[in-house]
């Protein structure tokens, strides 16, 4: 017993040397990685400043991959000073044991990465754009290596995958300086187009902020079943949607007060409904109808075709 409490005591000794041994190696290795630290965010931020204005989303992504770079790099050559015997040949040689499982792994992270880049090199959009993609529309506020963030109009996160947007189709609303706005309202059949054209346009370009050129337009696009529809267009400058539905919101107004004042009708859709009497035998009898009309003493109506072909059998009426 004596001697396995010795051999114990023994290699507790040989650890405690071997520890005070590597505690120089451990300073010098924090303190290795700490300036690795420092460097890494002064080159993010060195690379962050080249470019920015021309390349803005790619420089931001290019800064943290220099960053995550030099914080690994730091990493690997601080675990060398503290653990000699540890070189990064050996995490290599690890890692390309289990390369292929973690390539399965992490197909779609790879996936996301790659398509990140894409769309960072191609810029289809760039941070600050509206743009719509399937079922949500907003403000683009990050892209990152993963997934691109967008700020919906009502104060909502949608964080889209990378993979997603590049494959996808979506509508980017402020690529251009200018976007072109429109409506569709219906006139009387009885009102002059002409002049209901004139009043919408004089209506449409009093207002400040929309351009002059392209010009507004009004168009003829159909006759409805309570009038004439007609389509009117405009063109804003920024095309951001806070301005397009300001501008849309005093267009209506100044357009429904115009055609007012000039006597033109703007109709809506009115439904009749109509209230019949059952006039077929195979409805039943009336004392069971509910359409209101009285039950009578029992009588069951007479099918209308059959009442037709006997007033063309007797002929016309005859007077004495």
């Amino acid at each position: 017993m004596s001697a396995e409490l010795a051999a114990l005591m023994q290699r507790v000794h040989a650890l405690g040397l071997g520890a005070t041994r590597m505690l120089p190696n451990l300073a010098i290795a924090l303190l290795v990685f700490l300036l690795f630290l420092f460097v890494a965010s002064w080159s993010r931020r060195l690379v962050q400043h080249l470019n920015a204005r021309k390349h803005a989303n790619l420089v931001l992504v290019l800064g943290r991959l220099t960053q995550w770079s030099i914080r690994l790099l730091g990493l690997l050559l601080a675990v060398t000073i503290a653990f000699p015997t540890f070189t990064p040949g050996n995490l290599i040689s690890a890692l390309g044991i289990t390369g292929i499982a973690i390539g399965f792994a992490f197909k779609d992270i790879f996936e996301n990465f790659l398509a990140g880049i894409l769309i960072l090199l191609t810029e289809p959009f760039r941070i600050g754009d509206q743009i719509v993609f399937g079922g949500f529309e907003g403000t683009i506020e990050e892209i990152e290596t993963r997934a691109t963030k967008m700020r919906t109009y009502d104060g909502r996160l949608v964080v889209i995958p990378n993979s997603d947007l590049y494959k996808g189709s979506f509508i980017v609303n402020t690529a251009y300086p200018e976007r072109r706005l429109q409506y569709e309202l219906v006139i009387g059949n009885g009102d002059d187009i002409a002049a209901a054209r004139q009043v919408i346009l004089d209506a449409i370009r009093s207002l400040p902020g929309v351009e002059t050129e392209p010009a507004p337009d009004v168009l003829v696009v159909e006759y409805a079943d309570a009038g004439v529809k007609l389509r009117m267009r405009w063109w804003i400058r920024p095309p951001r949607r806070a301005d397009a539905l300001d501008l849309q919101d005093k267009v209506l107004e100044a357009v429904k007060t115009a055609l007012t004042a000039h006597g033109i009708d703007l109709p809506f859709p009115t439904h009749q409904v109509l209230l019949h009497d059952q006039t077929e035998a195979s409805d039943g009898d009336r004392r069971r109808q509910r359409e209101g009309w009285p039950a009578g003493k029992g009588e069951v109506p007479e099918p209308a075709g059959l009442a037709r072909a006997v007033r063309m059998a007797a002929g016309p009426a005859r007077e004495d």
